[in-house]
């Protein structure tokens, strides 16, 4: 039986009656009038004549096109869309892993990726390293690989410390899945709002066939209403896999989120453009405030994507802290008990902040006048 996910209890709790979501990880959103807007007349068209059957288990043919043009040699044959990014998770360790074999994961992590592996078979967990260099020591991942090994699993940019590897590393780690025929899960939900674009790694699908890449419209596009992931892998046989599991859950997406998915996929370049200069300008009230408060946080700048995992300093410990900034002054942050794990240690002494919401300078603000009431 799967544990709670400590994560999302969490933000059932709190989630929609705090007045400032500061531990969000995804984009600022937009309505659906701001989304048509950027339609093309044929997808306008696509809306308006939209009847609200049943769709295509895989995805419909024109929104597994648009993922594919994401991607460097993806083709929508390699594509397989899902109800968001958890099921597309859900199904993808259901289809590649038996309880033969064993499966090794980054840690802290978002907690489906390692307790979905866990329901199934062994599986090992490797740090992330956020004090030092390397941040992933492939030495460290190679001593957990077994005989039976069957999956890496990796998600960069990160969640929930905004770390990326540097390309070297990548490379690495995709040779030594390709030496040991290995599948590599790669999370990439976040690429395409890396800091630095030339930091931005390629599509694990791209690089190797045994490879699936993650995407999802909730993260860098901050549609997470329209409920649309997808994994993209050249591996046909995995793919037909997957989607027998998808019968067992959704079955199908959502006809309506399918065609503005479409939209927004052929809107990409307009969207990320959007999203980056918001990420840029909020990383900027984040250093601010954080070298405002330095006595009580360590902040480092992460690499990419729309959260961060600063350490909090004061002395009753970040929990408390994050229980007293939403009870007494409604802003929402998550503790690093939310990302604990039976595979590693996870520094005890950090939380989650998001900065892609426009309301961001109004939520740190709150903020200031928490820490205020607080004694040091």
């Amino acid at each position: 039986m799967l544990p709670d996910f400590r994560l999302e209890t969490y933000f059932s709790r709190w989630e929609f009656i705090a007045r400032y979501n500061l531990a969000g990880s995804d984009m600022e959103s937009m309505s659906i009038q701001e989304l048509l807007a950027l339609a093309e007349p044929d997808d306008r068209d696509a809306w308006n004549s939209l009847r609200l059957g049943y769709t295509e288990t895989f995805g419909s043919p024109a929104l597994r096109q648009a993922i594919a043009a994401t991607y460097r040699t993806i083709d929508g044959s390699h594509v397989l869309a899902f109800a968001g990014a958890q099921e597309g998770i859900f199904c993808a360790m259901h289809a590649l892993l038996t309880s033969s074999d064993h499966a090794v994961v980054l840690v802290p992590n978002y907690q489906s990726l390692e307790e979905i592996p866990l329901s199934i078979c062994a599986v090992s967990g490797v740090p992330l390293h956020l004090d030092r260099a390397p941040t992933l020591d492939l030495d460290e991942l190679e001593a957990v690989l077994r005989p039976n090994t069957r999956l890496i699993a990796m998600n960069f940019p990160h969640n929930p410390t905004g770390k990326v590897i540097d390309r070297a590393t990548f490379d690495a780690v995709i040779s030594l899945a390709a030496e040991r025929d290995l599948y590599v899960f790669s999370d990439e939900v976040y690429r395409g709002l890396e800091h630095d674009h030339s930091r931005t790694l390629p599509a694990a699908a791209d690089c190797y066939a045994r490879a699936l890449s993650l995407g999802v419209m909730s993260k860098a596009y901050g549609l997470p209403g329209l409920r649309i992931g997808w994994v993209a892998c050249q591996d046909a046989a995995v793919l037909r896999r997957m989607e027998r599991m998808k019968h067992y859950v959704s079955i199908c997406n959502s006809a309506p989120s399918e065609v503005l998915a479409t939209i927004a996929l052929r809107a990409e370049r307009t969207i990320l453009d959007r999203n980056r200069a918001l990420v840029s300008d909020n990383l900027n009230h984040v250093r601010t405030f954080m070298a405002r408060h330095a006595d009580r946080f360590t902040w480092d700048d992460p690499d990419g994507g729309c959260i961060a995992f600063p350490r909090y300093l004061g002395a009753e410990g970040v929990d408390e802290f994050c229980r007293s900034a939403v009870e007494d002054s409604g802003v929402l942050l998550l503790p690093n008990s939310v990302y604990q794990s039976r595979l590693a240690p996870v520094a005890f002494d950090r939380f989650r902040i998001g900065f892609g919401r426009r309301n961001l300078p109004e939520a740190l603000a709150q903020l200031d006048a928490h820490l205020a009431t607080r004694p040091q």
